[in-house]
């Protein structure tokens, strides 16, 4: 552990903890926030919270956690990931399952980055070691269209549409049960889990989080539900119809049953980005791919329509 103590200059009088933190010592705002609600925060001798405002002239004393040890990327080569489009700028690829985007720590499978470097696909190098070229992610049990970027420019103008909203998601559902309305928005704050680690929940005070949806076609035990993302959170989907009681089929971690699971061979969340639509980074088009369905999301829809 490290400790640094600094006054905090003019310019970021009244400025939140983590934001004004962040810009002092060139870290992210979610790595600050975790220092502070540490308690190794301290604003001229007293705890701040990550939300807390800074007082020019006061001390701020922090001590910084040892950096971990950086990710090593592992050029593995990705059984079925499949390109659907690359040019000097993007390249766009449907994601199976079992793959995520890009490393990270405790995770030593395959990943969309490696797979990319495996086939001799060089992406931008912005963004972190681990995450270079990476605009946005996919769970590693839900499949599909997934863009990353190959130029720095593309980089830029990605990320800004993502963080802006301005790139279309759509995704396609197996959820349990029959949601009503069928076709409606789940308006509802998202946050860490506050009892399990690695999951998501509905939580007062968390970041806005907006999903539309509707029903395509309803089966006796669960329907197809056709998705598109307002907002990004992590396991946002997942998270939003388990809190309607309508989780993914297969989604055991957010409340699915095992049983429908086996009866209708899913090992894993019934979730497909069945497309994605963007302006291209070079020249402005509109642009959209589209990714069919992996083969164990088309038996389970076999087996319902066999039952109908």
């Amino acid at each position: 552990m490290t400790s640094r103590s600094l006054p905090v200059p003019d310019g970021l009088d009244g400025m939140r903890v983590d934001a004004g933190l962040s810009k002092l010592l060139g870290l992210s705002r979610t790595i600050v926030a975790g220092i502070a609600e540490s308690g190794d925060v301290l604003l001229d001798g007293a705890p701040a919270g990550k939300s807390d405002r800074l007082i020019a002239g006061a001390m701020l004393e922090v001590t910084l956690p040892e950096p971990e040890k950086p990710v090593v990327l592992q050029a593995i080569p990705v059984d079925g990931l499949v390109v659907l489009h690359e040019d000097d700028d993007i390249v766009v690829v449907d994601k199976p399952v079992g793959v995520a985007a890009h490393p990270s720590p405790g995770w030593t499978g395959p990943t969309v980055i490696g797979g990319l470097a495996a086939a001799g696909v060089r992406v931008s190098t912005s963004g972190s070691a681990e995450r270079q070229g990476v605009v946005h992610r996919l769970d590693v049990g839900t499949t599909g269209v997934m863009v990353v970027a190959k130029s720095e420019h593309a980089y830029t103008v990605l990320k800004r549409a993502f963080k802006e909203r301005t790139v279309d998601k759509g995704y396609h559902a197996l959820v349990q049960g029959h949601p009503d309305p069928s076709v409606g928005t789940i308006d509802a704050p998202i946050d860490r889990h506050p009892k399990h680690d690695y999951r998501f929940a509905v939580v007062a005070g968390g970041r806005p989080s907006v999903t539309h949806y509707e029903v395509m076609e309803a089966f006796r035990a669960a329907s197809l539900v056709d998705v598109r993302l307002e907002t990004g959170r992590t396991h946002q989907i997942r998270v939003h119809f388990s809190s309607l009681r309508h989780p993914c089929v297969g989604d055991l971690a957010y409340g699915a049953d095992p049983v429908l699971a086996k009866r209708l061979g899913v090992t894993r969340q019934w979730l497909h980005a069945r497309r994605l639509s963007f302006a291209h980074p070079g020249d402005g088009r509109i642009v959209e791919f589209t990714s069919p369905y992996p083969s164990d999301l088309v038996g389970a829809l076999d087996l319902l329509r066999a039952e109908a």
